[in-house]
Formats: C-alpha cells, structure tokens, sequence
C-alpha cells in the first residue's frame, strides 16, 4: 500500500496530527491492558485533543482501534524491511525475520505486545509484515529454496510461529531469547523444506542491529 503524500496546508497537517495522537493512545490502552471499553472521553484525555475531535476522524471505538492494530503491523513490517535491506535469500529472510522480532520485544515492547495480542487475526493481512512474508514465500516456492506447495498455507504456519515467539518472548522465562529465535526459525525453515544442516548455518549468520 503506498505511503499516504503529505499534509499540503496548516489544516490538514493539524488534523492528521489529531488522527495520529488518537491511534498513539489507542496503541497504548492496547499495549497496557488491550481494555477496548475505555471511553472515548478517556481516549481523548490521553491523546491530549478535544472530546468533538473524535468523530472528526473515527466513526466509533472499533474503527479506532482496527486503526491501531493496522497502525502498529505497519510499523512492525516497515522496521524488519529496514533492518534486511540487501538480504537475497528466502530462507534467510525468514530466519531474520524471526530473530530481529525476538530482538524487538526489548526495543520496541509497545509493538510486541499488540502483535501477540491482535496479531492472529491479521496474519493474512494486506498490511504489516504478512504481505512482505507473503512475497518471500513465493519467492522461494519459486526459486525451489521452499518445498511447500502453497505460500499461502506456509504463511499460516509461519505467522503462528512468529506470534508463539513473541508470547514465549514476553512471558517470563529463562530462555535466552536470541538462542530460543534461532532454534524456532531452523525448525521453521526445515518444515519449508530448507535441509537441516542449511537450516541450522542460516540461522546462526550475523544479523543486524535493531535501533
């Protein structure tokens, strides 16, 4: 989906600007306590704009938080994209794509918990990471990289993986999170077809820094 063009004047800057302060606190209630019965007047207070400013923008709480949700895949799909600029790989991509997630419960906590929380019921999304995994499947159905029949189907299992390991991430645990990451995207790609040994080797190649 292209990036919406900018505001062209001082209205329209101050209204998106309003619509995002009401999806920034949405995310938050969603990340605290994922409690979508707070009042439109709470959500307000919270994103510092009037209680009328609402419905300038979102027809009920529902629309809203859908906005949050596709918000915070959005971001989570452009930050994994960012850090494998240059990767080439479909079986690699894939890895990467799972360790840089663990990685992101620390730096980015907020996206992570909305991913385990409403995460599921997008995996087929048109937007997030679902669309860019989509593609890597594809590509490496077609490349003979992936066995799998069907992208669509290995994108079911590999997107409940994901969501797994961001639960198991988040939940207290003694795991080393990088370690537990790698061993589920080596299981991951075996169950696409990669062999075990090149499994294990793309699993374990450097990775990049996450901001």
């Amino acid at each position: 989906m292209p990036t919406p063009a900018p505001p062209k004047n001082r209205f329209e800057r101050r209204r998106a600007e309003t619509r995002q302060a009401l999806i920034r606190a949405a995310r938050q209630i969603l990340a605290e306590t994922g409690d979508t019965s707070a009042s439109i007047q709470a959500i307000a207070e919270r994103a510092d704009v009037g209680f009328g400013s609402f419905y300038n923008h979102f027809e009920s709480k529902t629309e809203l938080f859908d906005a949050a949700v596709t918000d915070a895949l959005e971001e989570f799909g452009q930050v994994i994209d960012e850090r494998v600029q240059g990767i080439e790989d479909p079986a690699e991509l894939v890895a990467a794509g799972f360790r840089l997630t663990a990685r992101m419960v620390d730096s980015h906590p907020e996206l992570m918990r909305i991913l385990r929380d409403r995460g599921l019921a997008h995996v087929h999304s048109d937007r997030g990471l679902s669309p860019r995994a989509l593609r890597d499947l594809e590509i490496g159905i077609a490349s003979g990289r992936f066995s799998c029949p069907n992208a669509t189907t290995a994108l079911s299992a590999v997107g409940g993986a994901l969501i797994s390991l961001v639960a198991l991430r988040l939940a207290p645990t003694d795991l080393d999170g990088d370690e537990a990451a790698s061993d589920l995207a080596e299981m991951v790609l075996r169950m696409l077809g990669v062999p075990p040994d090149e499994a294990h080797e793309v699993t374990r190649r450097p990775l990049p820094d996450l901001d």
